[in-house]
């Protein structure tokens, strides 16, 4: 029911292709060989903000727990019933932490834990943890997959991830079954009638209550918080100095989060494809209207087809498909919805935008199919129709983080005609996405926005790019003020796709350098 920012940027879909071919310049900096002792700034280089605030003292038993590796078995709840078994060098564990922090002593949930160890042991640096967005994505089930990507970094680190609390095997939230699923992606998420408001901001409703009947013991205790405080956890339990973190997507705020909450134990963190930490409810929702219009235009512009024509086309194929939907190889519909939400999809990388080249002509001459499948895949529903649980933990973990509620009268009034002016093909679902996202969620939300400051934090590499459409550019400049003069350091990746890096040589040389040598980049340093 959302088009808001998914899976992070290794993890969005098997469609989605990495490489970006990209130059660099600018030069680097030493900062500390020895990543387990990187030295931090002090407080007085850093812009005033708030320092970090104590956190409650956990018991020997959590902070001293032995974790029992395994050989991992098939991440099932993460990867859906034909998972395999990611291979030998995978090791699984449970971690014990805190259901509710401010009840150290109390019950505990398991934090479900995979790692690879460091090719090199005699050149080892500690533990690299990776989050690879969602929120809900399962990092117990991406990493295997993702981990060429990162061989390099693997011969001096262990490779760690991690579920999320709340998402797969970690305390998984669960709101409804397949069948409420398949109905409620059948709705109009940009109702034009009364009726269909009422269904929409219903099966809302619906969706919430379901959360808290499946998984209410859990769904106050979920937030970005609450995770990054599990991560300082794994740290501890892990036996590291220091936390190196290498972050996609939402796992940018939930770095930035840890940073503000532990910065004297940031050690090298990697914040790539940002989120804006200052945006908010509604301007987070904007601002993804922005982005994802900007990289449907630069796929027009790449086929010599104006941004204009290119838009008036879409809007046109859109509005054909609210009155009729298309028939599929399928057996099912592709409704207006579901084209919107298929179209989204192979927008996250341009490696992929033949796909959707493909899907909209076949569209235009009355087939769904292609654009059905491609819904289907940002939907993670399998070939059963089963569908995975990562859109009930992205919510619940965004709606426990904001405050942020808007009603359906306030979409109508104040929202729906400056969304659209931004992005006449995304604005008005992401402005109805207002209204339904939250709707009379059975847990306030934590705050208007994160609190990323991160006084006296060693630096933080925050790597954006321009033409980003699920965290615009814009929101990694924001990160890297946030967290504070000294301590954000931006890296620019003049491009296209969410993420930079594995998507051409200079990024990723630049990330390396610096996880693996401590080299920090002149802030400001451009790859193009």
């Amino acid at each position: 029911m959302t088009i808001r920012v998914r899976a992070g940027a290794l993890a969005v879909s098997a469609l989605l292709v990495a490489g970006l071919a990209v130059g660099c310049d600018s030069g680097q900096d030493k900062a500390g060989d020895d990543g387990k002792n990187t030295a931090a700034p002090s407080a007085s280089q850093n812009s005033p903000g708030k320092a970090a605030p104590s956190e409650p003292v956990l018991p020997a038993a959590l902070t001293g727990q032995k974790l029992d590796w395994k050989r991992c078995e098939a991440p099932v709840k993460a990867s859906g019933s034909n998972a395999k078994r990611p291979g030998g060098q995978w090791q699984c564990a449970r971690l014990k932490a805190p259901l509710d922090y401010s009840k150290p002593t109390g019950e505990t949930i398991g934090i479900a834990l995979i790692r690879s160890k460091a090719e090199d042991g005699s050149k080892r640096i500690g533990s690299l943890l990776f989050n690879f967005g969602g929120p809900g994505g399962s990092g117990v089930g991406a990493l295997p997959g993702a981990a060429g990507q990162f061989k390099k970094l693997h011969s001096r680190y262990d490779l760690v991830s991690f579920d999320p609390r709340g998402v797969a095997e970690s305390a998984e939230v669960t709101c409804r079954g397949d069948r409420e699923i398949e109905a409620a992606h059948r709705l109009d998420f940009t109702p034009d009638t009364p009726a269909e408001e009422k269904a929409y901001i219903d099966d809302s409703v619906a969706f919430g209550a379901g959360c808290a009947k499946k998984s209410g013991r859990v769904l106050p205790h979920v937030g970005t918080t609450n995770a990054a405080r599990d991560m300082d956890l794994i740290r501890q339990v892990l036996g590291d100095a220091k936390l190196h973190y290498l972050g996609f997507s939402y796992g940018t705020e939930l770095g930035g989060v840890y940073a503000h909450l532990f910065p004297r134990n940031v050690g090298r963190l990697v914040l790539d494809a940002v989120v804006d930490p200052t945006a908010g409810y509604a301007g987070h929702s904007r601002g993804q209207a922005l982005g994802f219009q900007r990289a449907l235009e630069n796929y027009f512009k790449s086929r010599d087809i104006s941004a204009k024509d290119g838009t008036e086309r879409v809007v046109k194929l859109l509005d054909r498909l609210d009155r009729k939907p298309l028939p599929t190889d399928e057996g099912r519909t592709l409704t207006q919805s579901l084209a919107l939400t298929g179209i989204v999809l192979p927008l996250y990388s341009k490696d992929s935008w033949p796909y959707l080249t493909q899907a909209l002509d076949e569209a235009e001459n009355g087939d769904g199919t292609r654009l059905l499948i491609m819904a289907e895949a940002y939907y993670s529903r399998d070939r059963t129709g089963h569908y995975s649980t990562q859109d009930h933990s992205q919510r619940a973990i965004s709606c426990a983080d904001t405050k942020g509620r808007v009603t359906a009268a306030e979409v109508r009034s104040r929202h729906l005609a400056e969304f659209t002016k931004v992005s006449p093909v995304f604005g008005p679902y992401l402005a109805w996405d207002l209204a339904g996202w939250c709707a009379n969620w059975p847990v306030p939300g934590e705050s208007d926005t994160p609190d990323v400051a991160a006084l006296g934090a060693a630096p933080i590499l925050v790597v954006g790019t321009t033409g980003d459409p699920a965290t615009p550019y814009e929101g990694a400049k924001k990160m890297a003020d946030e967290l504070g003069t000294g301590v954000g350091v931006l890296l620019t990746n003049k491009g296209e796709g969410h993420g930079a890096y594995g998507n051409g040589a200079c990024v990723t040389e630049t990330v390396d350098a610096y996880l693996l040598d401590g080299k920090v980049p002149a802030n400001g340093k451009t790859c193009s």
